[in-house]
């Protein structure tokens, strides 16, 4: 734990450092500050992870005191079988590829060509394992040239050479051998300051970990291995994340899909981090909803914590063609005359996870709470689907503020094809938590025994008083098919025996009571109108 905690905050002094760098270039807060971070963090990540690799077929290669001409006295047959050897998931690196290559070039002309044209070499090299494709099959690059978002000339050299001093300075190869949970709390904190751009939100990229955690652990209760995992709206893919590390990152493939390209390079990098290099070829970057490139695929688990609210007028129509009529059998929300930033395409989410799962499928979406009892309209017509298909096996409705970023309050429906449908669990978790400051920002936070209790009673079908409730499939249709713990549970009389005596004193000093304050009322009626007689006109 202490190593760990060593490491972390190594690591996010590393962060800092870089931020720094481009702060002191006139890039602090640019919109390309985030590109520039992410990449020299993956480059440095992909230095180290490739030096462990060798280190573990070719120890003696690392035991010299110096690796980098170690590597480059190989003859291009010995580097060919290095290569052979190494995972088929590890980065492939040449000589000159390594950062300590280029920390010793600093003192060299074109220093910002050198490094543009070795992250693009690495790019080239790489594509096939650490591209993010394209609903067209388009290839993203892994990096830009660095230098070019210095408009100055003059000053890319320097810029370049302040990054590699930077990346210098620590490995990651220490930790390459351990569970990589602590890397969320590093992820959070690289992102954390990228909080708008273009109109988008940090919701976009982040879901809180208690919620993650909640999710995975309820939809995994037991091992299972060789599974697909979807999210249909992937952020950074924390919740992937929390399922990939309660599964086991050998025995599950990650897919996912999210149209924003700052979410795909985002969530290559946390695949990275999370030993799920193998599962980046099946990062799509498309509008999932409009052109969905996994619509014939069926997943064994599916998470999302999708987008609420969202303009999506512009296609919606479409959507409501017959050949979109399966995937959307409750409908399109009407596009509003005003505020079309409203539109509930959360509701077209729900209805595209439950097209991808599997005849065994288990699902978790991320709702607002309303959607839990509305009355009518496409809300309820999924209520209903759920319930008449047996899909339903609960809901979690989570405390006020869980969410730093909004104040919608949520929900969390799990969706299982092999329910049973005479025990759902329907759990109020909305008192829970405490409040902590985070930022500008109020924010509920679930403690550890808090999460352990929400987990046990959903698994276990507890019934608790004031906290959870199991029902049946015909409890919830009587209900008008409402998914709120509340409406189900039992509403308690206490009764008191008194005797007669007792009931006729109660009912004179409540008649007592009633008296004076009606003798009250009179003098203050006579004393307003008083007091209005002796209002005059001037």
């Amino acid at each position: 734990m202490t190593q760990d905690i060593q490491f972390i905050t190594r690591t996010k002094s590393l962060i800092d450092n870089l931020k720094s760098v481009c702060a002191n270039y006139g890039l602090g807060n640019d919109g390309n500050e985030y590109k520039i971070i992410t990449q020299v963090f993956l480059y440095k990540f992909l230095n180290d992870k490739f030096r462990y690799e060798v280190r573990q077929v070719r120890p003696e290669l690392l035991e010299t005191d110096n690796f980098l001409k170690a590597l480059q006295d190989l003859s291009a047959d010995e580097y060919n079988f290095l290569l052979a050897l190494i995972d088929v998931n590890a980065p492939r690196l040449k000589a000159h590829h390594l950062i300590s290559y280029l920390h010793n070039k600093q003192n060299e002309g074109d220093f910002a060509k050198l490094l543009d044209d070795t992250l693009r070499e690495i790019s080239i090299d790489n594509a096939d394992i650490f591209s993010v494709k394209s609903s067209t099959g388009t290839k993203t690059k892994l990096f830009d040239e660095l230098s070019q978002f210095i408009t100055d000339p003059s000053k890319r050299d320097t810029f370049c050479k302040a990054l590699i001093n930077k990346l210098f300075e620590f490995s990651f190869e220490e930790v390459f051998n351990q569970k990589y949970d602590f890397f969320a709390t590093i992820f959070e904190y690289l992102i954390k300051d990228y909080n708008s751009n273009s109109g988008g939100v940090y919701a976009e990229y982040y879901t809180p970990h208690a919620v993650a955690r909640i999710m995975a652990q309820i939809l995994v209760p037991a091992t299972v291995s060789g599974v697909k995992c979807y999210d249909p709206a992937a952020g950074s893919g924390t919740l992937l994340m929390s399922l990939a590390h309660q599964i086991g990152e050998q025995n599950c493939s990650i897919y996912s899909e999210d149209r924003s390209q700052k979410s795909s390079n985002m969530l290559r990098l946390n695949l990275v981090l999370n030993n799920l290099t193998h599962s980046i070829p099946n990062i799509i970057e498309t509008n999932t909803i409009s052109d969905p490139y996994y619509l014939d695929t069926k997943f064994d688990y599916i998470v999302s914590n999708p987008p609420f609210k969202l303009d999506f007028s512009g296609f919606s129509a479409d959507l409501g063609k017959d050949s979109f009529k399966e995937r959307f059998f409750a409908g399109v929300p009407k596009v509003p005359k005003t505020k079309k930033e409203s539109m509930a395409i959360y509701l077209m989410f729900i209805q595209h996870i439950m097209h991808s799962l599997s005849t065994t499928g288990k699902g978790a979406i991320v709702v607002p709470t309303g959607f839990v009892t509305a009355q009518s309209g496409i809300e309820k017509k999924i209520r209903e689907r759920l319930i008449e298909k047996g899909w339903l096996r609960g809901v979690i409705s989570m405390p006020s503020n869980i969410f730093a970023s909004t104040s919608t309050n949520v929900s969390v429906v799990f969706i299982d094809k092999e329910a049973d449908t005479e025990h759902i669990v329907l759990l109020d978790a909305s008192k829970l938590g405490e409040t902590i400051k985070d930022d500008k920002n109020q924010r509920t936070v679930l403690t550890p025994a808090e999460e352990a209790k929400i987990i046990e009673n959903f698994n276990n079908k507890i019934s608790e008083e004031n906290l959870s409730v199991v029902v049946s499939k015909a409890d919830i249709a009587a209900k008008n098919y409402s998914f709120s713990a509340g409406q189900y549970f039992e509403v308690k009389i206490e009764y008191v025996d008194i005797t007669a005596k007792e009931f006729k004193a109660k009912m004179v000093g409540y008649e007592t009571n009633l008296n004076a304050l009606f003798a009250e009322g009179n003098l203050l009626d006579i004393a307003i109108q008083n007091q209005l007689k002796g209002l005059r006109y001037e």
